[in-house]
């Protein structure tokens, strides 16, 4: 799959402090792609960059083929962590205003919108003052007129900030919807459960480095720890000493009607072993790999303390 954005050695120092220090990044075209980190890890720094907002001290980005230049602004799309809306004027207006910024005709800006505006169910604020607007409806304001001329790039700063879940899951489904017909999304944000269920691929930059890259599936199987999740019928004490030590139990629940076990299988071990080890003690109703959750991968990242498991 070719790249949209290709960062390569990107280098950002600000006043003796280094932001981001020889980090690369590739966003295939048509996915979700994650860009996430801690505060002041370095994420914000490589958005503005790509949006050219500001530029590299060292290091290349390339949009496509071609070495990423002003020409490309129009086919992008970003909506930054910091919101911002002139709080006096019309939302219709303001809203009209910012797509003919973005190269829109006004009649045309005016029939998207107001598709848009009846999509999220905003069609009466057309004519209110943004000052009259909750966070939730600005957000929803801000949205629209980011992705209302169609970019190949979209770029967006923790964009489920301020809004409740209906409307989160709302802005997820115009993100898959969009990916699907083509978009590129560079998603920045905290929400790791988001994250894992829209991302393709991630990047996590911590202390100005990229100390993590790869699909999402990958990566979960790359850093799995190889417990199993077992739902058995039948004695606690017959199942434990079926494991015979050869295997690490981790716990065991007794739910109605059911038992469920957690199991670590060791390197020279295999799920079929266990399996033909638990046979003929347990009736088995349940058996599947628990996966480390993104949000378990980001801390351990961050904290230094992840280790490759080979499978």
């Amino acid at each position: 799959m070719a790249n949209l954005i290709t960062a390569k050695n990107i280098v950002k120092r600000y006043s003796g402090h280094t932001a981001l220090n020889d980090v690369s990044i590739n966003v295939p075209e048509g996915c979700i792609y994650g860009l996430l980190g801690p505060n002041g890890a370095g994420k914000t720094s490589m958005i503005r960059i790509i949006n050219q907002i500001t530029g590299p001290d060292s290091g290349e980005v390339y949009f496509g083929d071609e070495k990423l230049a002003p020409k490309h602004i129009a086919q992008i799309g970003y909506l930054p962590e910091e919101r911002g809306l002139y709080k006096k004027m019309k939302v219709g207006e303001q809203a009209l205003y910012l797509a003919q910024l973005k190269g829109m005709t006004a009649p045309e800006a005016k029939l998207r919108l107001k598709e848009w505006f009846t999509k999220f169910e905003i069609g009466g604020w057309w004519d209110k003052k943004v000052e009259e607007l909750s966070k939730g409806m600005a957000q929803k304001v801000q949205f629209i007129v980011t992705v209302l001329h169609q970019p190949r790039l979209l770029i967006l700063d923790e964009p489920f900030s301020g809004f409740d879940p209906i409307n989160v899951e709302l802005i997820k489904g115009e993100l898959l919807r969009m990916r699907k017909e083509g978009t590129t999304i560079v998603l920045s944000s905290h929400n790791m459960a988001s994250v894992e269920e829209l991302c393709n691929y991630i990047t996590l930059i911590n202390n100005s480095k990229a100390v993590l890259e790869g699909g999402v599936m990958d990566l979960k199987h790359q850093y799995k720890e190889h417990v199993w999740e077992i739902m058995f019928q039948g004695s606690d004490d017959v199942f434990k000493s079926a494991l015979s030590g050869q295997y690490d139990l981790i716990s065991l629940k007794n739910e109605t009607n059911m038992n469920v076990a957690r199991v670590k299988i060791p390197e020279v071990k295999s799920s079929n072993d266990l399996i033909r080890a638990i046979l003929p003690a347990a009736t088995v109703c349940g058996f599947s790999e628990i996966l480390p959750s993104m949000n378990e991968i980001f801390i351990a990242a961050v904290q230094g303390r992840m280790t490759t498991n080979k499978a």
